[in-house]
């Protein structure tokens, strides 16, 4: 008879997930590098009690951090499973209720981005012995849905565990679905309040170590043949590099590809960094938020070659940036539903695999000279584009002689180390970021703009920090809006000792979302943060006393107010050397924007309006919508 022990649900599921490991060309990771919770009636007696045994039996078994917000605490555990290249995560618990349900904006996020991250938020109870219960959701015409059940369409897998007997199918399970690269997202097993505390004989064998190995899936050999002669009969091709080249850990097989073929490359946000920003290939961000490079040579190629790439609407312009009649598509990735997008001929396979494979059927071959020098001027005129709004005159700074959102970007950019990381998620600064940032390495750019989440900026850099261990300062950029959303989790960076610089561009409102309501002639309505009037009635009055700094301070970070770009230069000189978190405050002028992509973004406008501005906005709309193509042509399946 095969061995046992006694544990409850909890305790079990906290000592499988300490013995989990990842694999990938050979190197073991601990999969798991701890869990983060908040505490309620649902959790605290079942996984609270075995987080806290564990810890006293073997701290490193599953460490656990306590998070000030169950969204923030997702944004952490995903921000580290990206600077790990998703070969490692968090898992994430919470109690029943509001508890639970705060995450599902979390788990929308992990989706969307395909990363990894383990939700264990607590259930109504199994046996329904004291139903209804505290926050428990009643349906007249369901029995069996709890509030819990808003996790399956933003979940990659989905369980509950009614019975101590389905926990190791659920767990295995969910290991499957983490560790495929493919597949990897959100994935939530819920436990009802009970069935955490009940306990059961289970077989040893469960808590052993177990290795999970991420694959890397070969390309077949007559699509890498079949690409290869398109990539020889095309003129003007481009690569399109996004997330999974990263993912993949591809940068080197990307850059071993380009430099000996001559194709350039536009990056999305997810794929920014996969070439540093003066490779001689590199044309930096392409799509709606992108260089001026890369949107004209995205207009005449007639040949993309999509690298790990989902093809979301900024990267590709809305439909727009690919412009030239006949132009066709490669599209190299591991999930086969990005593989088949714009009818292109799918290469389904991991990236770096892929690459090396491409680059050994095109020997020989470069593309014309002609062509690199073309793509190489217009990228120079970016860069010298880029200088300027790094340094602007004194003439081009904002009102008061406050210094621009592109200048803040600058300094920052260039007073940080190579390595550093830089990371934001939401407003005007992503796109400013991805069109200005001069990356220097490949895990030194970390944008969230699957979800695009206010909120995610300080969680998110205090996973990462996490991941880095120090060795990497993390730079957290994050507009007034969405600091207001999730400011709380700086507590918890001081809790742990987790080092983030976090520069807080105060431009009283949405600065974003302010500039699209003006471009499609909605005047900036509801983006400023103002007084309501009592003459007019609207928001409209003065602007409102909010003092972001005191608040930073009373979290129990260091804070630095700036005034000028003198002194946000001598501040974040200041917070590197320093060995604690420090957040800077800047003011900008939210009505300087960056320069000009070049390039569209599909936002509909109101086709009858009384408005003027409206109306001049709907006649641009149209003429812009034209433009759009549905790239829905046959695969190709030769060359000619």
């Amino acid at each position: 008879m095969s061995q046992t022990r006694r544990l409850t649900v909890a305790q079990a599921t906290v000592a499988f997930l300490g013995a989990q490991y990842s694999e990938r060309d050979g190197v073991e990771h601990k999969l798991f590098a701890g869990a983060f919770g908040i505490f309620g009636h649902g959790n605290v007696a079942g996984l609270g009690q075995a987080l806290l045994q564990a810890e006293l039996e073997d701290p490193d078994l599953l460490p656990y951090v306590l998070g000030r917000n169950e969204q923030a605490m997702v944004h952490s555990a995903v921000a580290y499973a990206r600077q790990k290249d998703r070969l490692q995560t968090w898992a994430v618990t919470t109690s029943v209720g509001p508890g639970a349900t705060n995450m599902v904006t979390g788990a929308a996020l992990a989706t969307i981005n395909r990363l990894p991250v383990l939700l264990l938020p607590a259930d109504t109870f199994a046996d329904r012995s004291a139903s209804p219960l505290l926050q428990e959701l009643e349906l007249p015409q369901s029995g069996d849905v709890t509030v819990n059940d808003t996790f399956r369409p933003v979940s990659r897998y989905f369980d509950r565990v009614w019975r101590p007997e389905q926990l190791p199918a659920a767990l295995l399970s969910a290991m499957r679905v983490l560790t495929d690269p493919a597949e990897t997202g959100a994935v939530t097993v819920c436990f009802p309040q009970d069935v955490q505390a009940q306990a059961h004989d289970w077989p040893v064998e469960l808590f052993e170590k177990r290795v999970w190995h991420v694959a890397r899936p070969v390309p077949e050999r007559s699509r890498i043949e079949l690409a290869a002669e398109l990539i020889r009969t095309a003129e003007r091709p481009l690569v399109v590099a996004g997330g999974g080249v990263h993912h993949s850990g591809a940068t080197d097989a990307l850059a071993a590809f380009c430099e000996a073929t001559g194709i350039p490359v536009g990056q999305s946000q997810a794929g920014k960094g996969t070439l540093v920003f003066d490779h001689p290939q590199c044309l930096g961000a392409i799509g709606s938020t992108g260089t001026t490079a890369a949107n004209a040579i995205a207009r005449e190629a007639d040949l993309v070659i999509g690298v790990g790439t989902r093809y979301s609407d900024f990267t590709t312009a809305s439909r727009t940036a690919f412009a030239a009649e006949g132009v066709r598509f490669v599209n190299i990735n591991v999930a086969a539903l990005d593989s088949v997008k714009h009818a292109g001929l799918a290469i389904t396979a991991d990236a770096r695999e892929s690459l090396d494979a491409l680059r050994d059927a095109l020997v020989g071959h470069r593309v014309d000279d002609g062509y690199v020098a073309r793509y190489q001027r217009l990228a120079a005129d970016w860069d010298a584009t880029v200088e300027a709004t790094y340094a602007p005159e004194v003439a081009d700074r904002g009102a008061g002689g406050l210094p621009t959102q592109g200048e803040v970007l600058g300094l920052v950019n260039e007073l940080s180390d190579p390595r550093d990381v830089v990371l934001c998620a939401a407003g005007s600064m992503p796109g400013d970021l991805h069109k200005l940032w001069r990356t220097r390495d490949s895990k030194g750019y970390h944008v969230e703009y699957g979800y695009s989440c206010m909120g995610y900026e300080i969680a998110g850099g205090i996973g990462a920090a996490m991941a880095e261990q120090g060795d990497r300062d993390v730079f957290v950029m994050v507009g007034d809006g969405s600091y207001l959303m999730m400011a709380t989790e700086l507590a918890t960076a001081v809790q742990e000792g987790v080092k983030i610089i976090v520069v807080l561009v105060q431009n009283h409102g949405y600065a974003s979302i302010g500039s699209l309501s003006e471009s499609l002639g909605s005047q900036r309505f509801g983006t400023r943060y103002r007084y309501r009037s009592p003459e007019s009635g609207r928001l409209d009055g003065d602007r409102l006393p909010v003092d972001l700094a005191a608040n930073a301070e009373s979290l129990g970070v260091d804070v630095v107010r700036v005034e000028s770009a003198k002194d946000l230069g001598q501040a974040v000189t200041a917070a590197k050397a320093s060995p604690t978190s420090t957040v800077i405050h800047v003011e900008t002028d939210p009505l300087i924007g960056a320069p000009d992509s070049e390039s569209w973004w599909d936002v509909p406008v109101s086709e009858v309006s009384t408005l003027d501005s409206t109306q001049q906005a709907f006649a641009t709309y149209r003429e812009a919508k034209a433009a759009q193509r549905p790239f829905l042509g046959p695969p190709p399946t030769s060359a000619t």
